[in-house]
């Protein structure tokens, strides 16, 4: 039976204006603290984002995870954490520099043996490591925060918005990190879509329950940290808070990948997905290995691409893995990846033409939800698009300098004349050979007599 993870979104009604934020940075070496286990890190202050007009009342609404796992292998329990107007909290749930209280953290077992992941074979990304593994490029994970004792994962540099530490007690963002940047690791069959990226973390829930004033916020927060491509697996409803950080963060030219949202029978009419639905956005729909988009890929969110999101393979809480992975959760980090590749393999481009380009090279849709179909990393890093080609006419040549040609020498009329002089003696002394030639032998014959006149009739 396929769980899903429920976030209940609680917000702050009616505030004049909205309190400074408060954001705890901890570094790789300290991801495996909890919210209890704080001392020692230190608190990075995160403004409230005026400029993207995240401020003012926002409605309690219901968002959720857009992946799921195997409730009967991942361990956990599947519930609705809250219900909207039963509680109200600030953007950070917590004041600033005081730690939540301890959360479970039980991101269910993972495994330590992997096979080959059949999303690795499909996109044939070593043939596009060979062309970049996405150095110099940084992805922000707006997740559940990342696991970075993770032996793939040590690079992460981790922001937590919600006090509890970086630790990942939900599993699901050291997944998703996982399929953007995993590094390469002898003897492991599985390894991110670009492998040398630089991961940012910020931790925007910690055990499924969160408020989309914090999913706002964390995202105008990996936009001002510079993030060059930013991974949203979360499904939302319209909120003018999110839109704006969304606008904010295509305004300081990051790159937004989101999931398009996962439906089941029992959620009734499907209805769009945000981020993902906003203009802008590189929205993700999950495909199957047979490249059909997944039943449980909502069709009524605008789509983008497709990419892997079935029995999908990568990284889990504990140094583990996970193989059963499903939801467009997990197909948007896919697509994050290869923006990764393309914006280190063309780094001239802004983030409109980047997202262009991934949609132009993917492989071809067919129906409701599957947008250009999927994603094609090996097209979207190599393609030569005439649309970013710049007609130039040819440079003007500049003029030669006054001494690059020798004048011509003057005429010799002596040498002329002498040669002259010889070519006729030359000439000369040839028809005198000649007529010698002839002549000399005649007269031989006649005994050097003149010849007499009826011999010459």
């Amino acid at each position: 039976m396929i769980g899903r993870m429920f976030v209940t979104v609680l917000v702050l009604a009616a505030v004049a204006a909205p309190p400074a934020v408060a954001g705890v940075e901890v570094s790789a070496t300290g991801a495996g603290t909890t919210g209890a286990d704080t001392a020692g890190v230190s608190t990075a202050g995160v403004d409230t984002a005026t400029r993207a007009g995240i401020a003012g009342t926002v409605p309690a609404v219901e968002t959720k995870t857009a992946g799921t796992v195997s409730a009967a292998r991942a361990g956990t329990s599947v519930a609705k954490a809250g219900t909207a107007g039963t509680a109200t909290e600030t953007a950070t749930g917590t004041a600033a520099g005081t730690a939540s209280a301890p959360v479970r953290c039980n991101p269910g077992r993972g495994t330590t043996s992997i096979g080959e992941s059949w999303a690795q074979r499909r996109l044939s990304l070593p043939e596009v490591w060979e062309l970049t593994k996405g150095a110099g490029v940084t992805v922000a994970v707006v997740d559940s925060g990342v696991d970075a004792r993770h032996p793939q994962l040590r690079r992460t540099r981790s922001i937590d918005l919600t006090a509890t530490g970086a630790r990942d007690c939900l599993g699901h963002g050291t997944a998703v990190a996982g399929i953007i940047a995993a590094a390469e690791m002898k003897g492991v069959p599985f390894t991110g879509v670009a492998p040398q990226a630089k991961l940012l973390s910020i931790k925007q829930t910690s055990d499924g329950t969160g408020d989309v004033g914090r999913l706002a916020l964390a995202i105008v927060r990996a936009a001002e940290l510079g993030a060059d491509v930013i991974n949203v697996s979360v499904e939302a409803r319209d909120q003018v808070d999110l839109r704006n950080a969304v606008t904010y963060a295509l305004a300081m030219d990051a790159v937004v990948v989101a999931a398009a949202g996962n439906v089941q029978k029992e959620d009734g009419t499907p209805g769009p997905a945000y981020p993902a639905a906003y203009e802008g956005v590189l929205s993700v729909g999950a495909a199957g290995p047979d490249g059909a988009r997944a039943d449980s890929s909502n069709a009524v969110t605008p789509v983008s691409v497709l990419a892997p999101g079935r029995g999908v393979t990568s990284t889990w809480a504990g140094r583990a893995y996970r193989e059963d992975l499903e939801g467009t959760s997990f197909a948007a980090p896919y697509v994050a990846g290869v923006v990764a590749l393309v914006r280190a393999r063309h780094p001239e481009l802004d983030n409109v033409r980047v997202r262009r380009r991934v949609e132009l090279t993917a492989n071809g849709g067919a129906g409701a939800g599957t947008g250009a179909g999927m994603v094609n990393p090996l097209l979207a890093v190599s393609a030569i698009l005439p649309s970013e080609q710049v007609a130039l006419a040819p440079r003007q040549a500049a003029p030669l300098p006054g001494n690059a040609v020798r004048p011509a020498p003057p005429e010799d009329s002596r040498a002329i004349s002498i040669s002259l002089w010889v070519a006729l003696g030359s000439l000369a002394v040839g028809v005198l050979v000649t007529v010698a030639g002839i002549a000399v032998p005649m007269g031989r014959r006649r005994g050097w007599r003149p010849g007499s006149a009826e011999n010459q009739t």
